[in-house]
């Protein structure tokens, strides 16, 4: 059901980024590593760069470009937390070691700011994410969540902001209250990427593109792992594909099911039109089930995103049905054209929890549904921490319930689907 390409899609991250890019050479020549890394998106660079900087041997196989897929195509908003939220956690671990996520998350958000700069990388970081609601029920749900970060999770720098101060915030009629973090923020996703990927290299991390792994199988004390041109034989393996896991590890993807979901990016906008619809350069996402996310560019481009889809096939018409999404929010864009639309696959579990596991010196993170940024970066510790010999955090996450998507490899989609449309239905009653 994936599109496969060879280079990257035509999105305005990938046509901003054009001086950044360079090819990597395919594995050619049969080859003995401590760790194989398969796919180079966050989670691949994250945990390959760690286990070099610790002093293994790693090599990184990716099936098209470095962070081809989801990594380079987001919304690019660093949104502290996970998709399901903390209540899963505390439910499968108890409240102190919930906590123990919840500290891994902020340190991850502070971490990716130190590695920007560490590894200079420019990724376009901004400070600052807006969490609005569209229909007044939803306000609870900011302040439920404000109350609950202060009193149960030691995080008071969420603020509240009522519709009256709104316009100071997000220049636009839709929403009626928004929720400030300011640890929040946004950068160009495939930059951050690319960056990383430079920085494994600087620490003797070795990365293949055009090097799709066919299978893997369990030999000796590692695996074996086979491409369209050469072996490669490895003390330790991480699956690092999330959607596009597909039939390499069907035990493991019949616990996600990828979406589709979408962007779009306007033509520059006039600083003064830029200044009225997000006055303080924040990244906004709204509390909707199936919600809207956008964020100015650092050339003033408003980048918008949102849909989901579970076809595999890009919908009829999509950036004039993108258009009208931002129109409902931004009304004086009306005359301002798009340049770029694009889209990809995200993963999503059954509870929308992540699903970091590890067996037989074969390590999987999977599972951030359309939540990931944040999330990518603990995952690349956790896996990293197990593999040097350290299980302790990966157990917190294997204590959380991933079952396989109901209804088979036939009727998953389906059914997934219609609980969609009702949760979207929802969103309008």
């Amino acid at each position: 059901m994936f599109e496969s390409s060879a280079q990257y899609p035509d999105s305005w991250y990938a046509a901003s980024s054009l001086d950044r890019q360079r090819s990597r050479l395919p594995l050619q020549d049969d080859v003995d590593v401590d760790v194989c890394v398969v796919g180079a998106g966050f989670t691949g660079l994250y945990t390959a760069l760690e286990l070099a900087e610790a002093g293994l041997s790693v090599r990184v196989l990716e099936a098209s470009r470095v962070a081809w897929a989801a990594s380079g195509r987001n919304g690019g908003q660093l949104i502290l937390g996970f998709s399901c939220d903390m209540p899963p956690f505390e439910a499968a671990l108890g409240t102190q070691r919930a906590k123990t996520i919840w500290q891994l998350v902020r340190a991850a958000a502070a971490d990716i700011r130190q590695r920007i700069q560490r590894h200079q990388i420019d990724c376009e970081l901004a400070s600052g994410h807006v969490w609005t609601a569209v229909m007044p029920r939803r306000i609870k749900i900011l302040t439920d969540w404000q109350e609950e970060a202060a009193r149960h999770w030691d995080y008071p720098h969420l603020q509240f902001i009522p519709q009256a101060e709104l316009p100071e915030y997000v220049g636009s009629p839709r929403y009626v209250a928004g929720l400030l973090d300011s640890e929040g923020g946004h950068l160009h996703p495939l930059k951050y990427a690319l960056g990383l990927a430079d920085a494994c290299e600087a620490a003797g991390v070795i990365l293949h593109e055009q090097s799709r792994v066919l299978d893997y199988q369990r030999e000796g004390d590692g695996y074996r792992v086979r491409t369209e041109q050469a072996t490669l034989r490895c003390r330790k393996l991480v699956l690092a594909c999330n959607a596009y896991l597909d039939r390499l590890a069907p035990h493991l993807s019949a616990r996600v099911l990828p979406v589709g979901t979408y962007m779009i990016a306007t033509e520059p906008l006039p600083e003064v039109l830029a200044r009225e619809i997000l006055p303080q350069n924040h990244a906004v996402s709204d509390n909707q089930f199936v919600l809207d996310y956008f964020r100015l560019s650092a050339d003033r481009r408003l980048l918008f995103g949102g849909k989901c889809t579970y076809s595999g096939r890009t919908p009829a018409n999509l950036a004039e049905r993108m258009r009208a999404d931002m129109l409902r929010v931004f009304p004086q864009l009306r005359d301002v054209a798009i340049s770029h639309c694009w889209g990809g696959h995200i993963d999503i579990t059954v509870h929308r929890t992540p699903d970091f596991g590890g067996e037989q010196d074969l390590y999987w993170a999977q599972g951030f549904s359309g939540h990931g940024l944040i999330p990518t970066r603990v995952a690349g510790r956790v896996l990293a921490s197990a593999i040097l010999g350290d299980e302790q955090l990966l157990n917190l996450f294997r204590a959380l319930p991933n079952p396989a998507f109901p209804g088979g490899d036939w009727l998953r989609v389906p059914l997934q689907a219609a609980g969609m449309a009702w949760y979207r239905l929802r969103d309008y009653l």
